[in-house]
Protein backbone atom coordinates (compact mmCIF):
# COMPACT_ATOMS: atom_id res chain seq x y z
CA UNK A 1 0.00 0.00 0.00
CA UNK A 2 1.35 3.43 -0.79
CA UNK A 3 1.89 6.09 1.87
CA UNK A 4 -0.71 8.51 0.56
CA UNK A 5 -3.51 5.94 0.49
CA UNK A 6 -2.63 4.64 3.95
CA UNK A 7 -2.75 8.20 5.32
CA UNK A 8 -6.11 8.84 3.65
CA UNK A 9 -7.54 5.75 5.32
CA UNK A 10 -6.02 6.56 8.73
CA UNK A 11 -7.21 10.18 8.67
CA UNK A 12 -10.71 9.34 7.47
CA UNK A 13 -11.42 7.02 10.40
CA UNK A 14 -13.44 4.97 7.93
CA UNK A 15 -13.24 1.18 7.98
CA UNK A 16 -11.60 0.38 4.68
CA UNK A 17 -11.05 -3.25 3.72
CA UNK A 18 -7.38 -3.37 4.66
CA UNK A 19 -5.67 -6.68 5.39
CA UNK A 20 -2.42 -7.71 7.03
CA UNK A 21 -1.45 -11.38 6.65
CA UNK A 22 -5.03 -12.19 5.64
CA UNK A 23 -6.55 -10.52 8.71
CA UNK A 24 -8.67 -7.38 8.45
CA UNK A 25 -7.07 -4.47 10.30
CA UNK A 26 -7.60 -0.84 11.26
CA UNK A 27 -4.88 1.71 10.46
CA UNK A 28 -4.30 4.04 13.41
CA UNK A 29 -1.28 6.01 12.27
CA UNK A 30 1.17 6.20 9.36
CA UNK A 31 4.86 7.02 9.78
CA UNK A 32 6.06 8.53 6.49
CA UNK A 33 9.74 8.45 7.45
CA UNK A 34 9.81 4.74 8.27
CA UNK A 35 7.09 3.80 5.75
CA UNK A 36 5.20 1.92 8.44
CA UNK A 37 1.70 1.93 9.88
CA UNK A 38 0.42 1.27 13.39
CA UNK A 39 -2.44 -1.20 13.03
CA UNK A 40 -4.61 -3.60 14.99
CA UNK A 41 -6.98 -6.42 14.02
CA UNK A 42 -10.63 -5.33 14.04
CA UNK A 43 -11.51 -8.15 16.42
CA UNK A 44 -8.59 -7.52 18.82
CA UNK A 45 -7.74 -3.81 19.39
CA UNK A 46 -5.26 -4.77 22.13
CA UNK A 47 -3.04 -6.47 19.54
CA UNK A 48 -1.54 -3.24 18.21
CA UNK A 49 1.61 -3.46 16.09
CA UNK A 50 3.76 -1.48 13.68
CA UNK A 51 4.14 -3.01 10.21
CA UNK A 52 5.61 -2.09 6.85
CA UNK A 53 3.18 -0.38 4.47
CA UNK A 54 4.19 -2.86 1.80
CA UNK A 55 2.67 -5.66 3.89
CA UNK A 56 -0.80 -4.05 3.86
CA UNK A 57 -3.31 -4.88 1.14
CA UNK A 58 -6.55 -3.06 0.38
CA UNK A 59 -9.46 -4.97 -1.15
CA UNK A 60 -12.29 -3.20 -2.93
Amino acid sequence: MNIQRAQEIAESGHLAKVFYNGERVYIQHVDEQKETARIYPLDDPQKEQEVSLSSLKEMN
